[in-house]
């Protein structure tokens, strides 16, 4: 029995040896979009993909992209992205980043693309809510964001409680990014998130291939993480 989430491979996570080939075997392996990383150095004390990095798997793939932007004033910028990216594909933005962020996402709206929210876990829903109206999609950040393999922050569960309330009225999709553990899926799938970001938890460096792993988390089957 398989169940009805998306998931998406954290990129910041792949072999960049052979960046190719990883966007391949992924794509063989049935992963539902690629979730691409972006730090400028400031608005997160790390640098992960780039602009290159993300035009190079826009170009090897036709499977959805989802960008995450987090940088500083975002609205400067964001042209450089979109121009590379395609109609369907998300790119999130952290409100706080952002001096006014609708008019960010409207960019990204009138670029044909999926306006997305990207919530950490020291934001309150309330300094978003407002935002969440012209969001696509919402994605709740389970750690600190700037590095992987990080521990989850428990208090981000009663925040996912709150946005999953408030999705009927507001319309937008919700996904899981941040130490997605078989535990996080198991639970918080059937309370109707919407999708995944895997990442070194159940996805990266492990022995079996991408396809096993794939279909072991669409199926809740997480036996090879003994």
């Amino acid at each position: 029995m398989t169940n009805d989430f998306t998931l998406s491979a954290s990129m910041m996570c792949a072999n960049f040896c052979n960046l190719e080939k990883e966007v391949r075997d992924l794509e063989d392996a049935g992963i539902d979009s690629f979730h691409i990383d972006i730090m400028d150095g400031r608005y997160v004390h790390n640098f992960a993909m780039s602009l290159y990095d993300m035009a190079c798997i826009a170009k090897l793939t036709k499977k959805p992209l989802d960008v995450h932007l987090m940088i500083e004033h975002p609205r400067n910028s964001i042209e450089l992205f979109l121009d590379k990216l395609r109609p369907g594909d998300t790119v999130y933005i952290h409100t706080e980043a952002e001096y006014h962020p609708s008019a960010t996402l409207q960019k990204i709206i009138d670029a044909g693309m999926h306006p997305g929210i990207a919530i950490n876990p020291g934001t309150s829903v309330e300094t978003v809510k407002e935002m969440l109206r012209l969001a696509d999609h919402v994605l709740i950040m389970a750690v600190n964001p700037g590095n992987a393999s990080q521990m989850f922050l428990p208090y981000v569960g009663e925040k996912v409680e709150q946005l999953i309330s408030l999705r009927e009225n507001m319309g937008y999709k919700l996904f899981w990014d941040g130490a997605c553990s078989a535990e996080k899926i198991k639970k918080y799938a059937p309370k109707g998130i919407d999708g995944f970001v895997l990442g070194t938890t159940l996805l990266f460096g492990k022995r079996r291939s991408y396809s096993k792993i794939i279909s072991s988390v669409r199926g809740m089957d997480f036996s090879y993480l003994k």
